[in-house]
């Protein structure tokens, strides 16, 4: 049987200096970081994917090891084993790029959680991470990168330059990309669940998976909290082997994160029209590249409280795009109806109670999971 590499699990990635301290951002110094994931699909052996992508110095790396996922920060012992770079177990990532690691010979399967420790001897500076990782990651002082448990560790709340698992599975495995913001990632989804819209749909397909590309607070148009999606179609679909079809939530932070921030000041994000062309640009361009493409209605948040994000404006654009995804006139190959699944019935421009994470902007376990349930799987035709 013929095998090629496919993308197993993908993390995007913010820049440390951008994000007007929405999320924490912070670097080491001789730490151990010990951080887990879980696999969307499986294949004969793996490569595991580190990225300084917006790092302003070099990263030493000066040990890897992956394991098998106990609980918490520890690990199977007997599953414990150095990555190698070039054949190297030390490597330095140059600034602005990414490193794979040489192939492990480690049968896996969809589901199963590893986890990635890296020895960061030198001051790393801030790092190249991820505002809403897979569960909660770890530090300590000092190489203990064979460690069964970390004892007195910090704990992560973020993900940092861990970016991807490409399994070896057989040739022909198409996987799709979920790309877009918080919803997309699973902000406000329990840590270590996998309990994101995108990541519960993936279980329900029969051949071929779904990896996360979401950054929560991106935007359509406008760099602000990691680049815009449409600058990062290159990189975070295009660049992911395997790729065949692409779901996009996108739109939230286009509408009410100008007014936020700009709080109390008065700011207005896009026009319907600017908007939307935005949107077909994207489809567009995904369209060039031989890929399907999902779109999806831009999810309720009337009543949320983050100051200045729910205008009368904003919510205008969302209701005339919403209408324009529902009619005849998209370019995508199929809409799904997110803002549906989880609104209110009585007040469809907010969140349904029971989906409600408890800030009005997002959802919850339950919510994700009517998400996943709404989307007709054969859409997906991997």
């Amino acid at each position: 049987m013929t095998t090629t590499w496919i993308a197993a699990h993908r993390s995007a990635v913010i820049n440390p200096h951008e994000g007007f301290g929405l999320f924490e951002t912070r670097g080491f110094t001789d730490r151990t970081v010990r951080q887990s994931l879980r696999l969307a699909g499986g294949g004969d052996a793996l490569r595991i994917r580190l990225s300084n992508r917006y790092g302003k110095e070099p990263l030493r790396i000066g040990g890897a090891h992956l394991a098998v996922r106990t609980r918490g920060s520890g690990i199977d012992p007997g599953s414990d084993t150095p990555l190698r770079f070039s054949g190297a177990e030390t490597a330095t990532v140059p600034v602005g790029e990414e490193l794979v690691s040489d192939p492990v010979e480690l049968p896996v399967s969809a589901g199963e959680e590893l986890t990635v420790s890296l020895y960061l001897p030198g001051d790393t500076g801030p790092s190249t991470y991820t505002a809403i990782p897979y569960d909660i990651g770890y530090a300590v002082p000092g190489e203990r990168l064979s460690a069964e448990l970390l004892e007195g560790a910090e704990e992560l709340p973020t993900g940092h330059y861990l970016t991807g698992v490409d399994v070896l599975a057989p040739e022909g495995t198409r996987i799709a990309v979920a790309f877009g913001d918080s919803w997309i990632e699973g902000a406000a989804t329990t840590p270590g669940a996998d309990n994101s819209f995108p990541a519960r749909l993936s279980r329900r397909l029969t051949r071929g998976w779904i990896v996360n590309q979401g950054i929560s607070g991106n935007r359509l148009l406008t760099d602000e909290i990691g680049d815009h999606l449409l600058s990062r179609i290159d990189h975070d679909v295009l660049a992911v082997p395997g790729v065949s079809h692409v779901l996009i939530h996108i739109g939230l932070n286009d509408l009410g994160l100008p007014g936020h921030i700009a709080y109390p000041e008065p700011a207005e994000g896009p026009s319907a029209e600017e908007f939307i062309a935005g949107l077909t640009a994207l489809a567009d361009r995904l369209h060039a590249a031989g890929l399907t493409v999902l779109g999806s209605t831009i999810g309720p948040y009337r009543g949320t409280v983050h100051d200045g994000y729910d205008t009368e404006t904003g919510q205008a654009v969302r209701s005339e795009v919403n209408a324009w995804l529902l009619g005849d006139g998209h370019p995508f190959d199929a809409v799904v109806d997110v803002a549906a699944a989880v609104a209110d019935p009585d007040q469809p421009d907010r969140i349904r109670a029971e989906f409600n994470a408890g800030d009005g902007l997002h959802v919850n376990d339950a919510g994700a999971k009517a998400i996943a349930d709404a989307v007709d799987v054969t859409l997906l035709d991997l």
